[in-house]
């Protein structure tokens, strides 16, 4: 089984790496730093939340173990 923390440091540094891709992207189709900087850590709280809570469940799940 997985430590809260080692989940919680693999969603961080999952969420930054779509923090900058989304903040780039989103860069590009408004020319707005504020924008899309603004953009960028909604969808980061957001995907984070739903990447802790995804990887909390499927543990819970023994489909799969060896």
């Amino acid at each position: 089984m997985e430590t809260r923390l080692r989940t919680l440091l693999k969603a961080c540094s999952w969420q930054l790496l779509g923090l900058l891709t989304t903040g780039l992207l989103a860069y590009a189709l408004t020319g707005s730093f504020a924008e899309a900087g603004g953009f960028a850590l909604v969808t980061a709280g957001t995907g984070l939340l739903c990447y802790i809570l995804h990887e909390r469940l499927w543990l819970a799940v023994r489909w799969g173990r060896n």
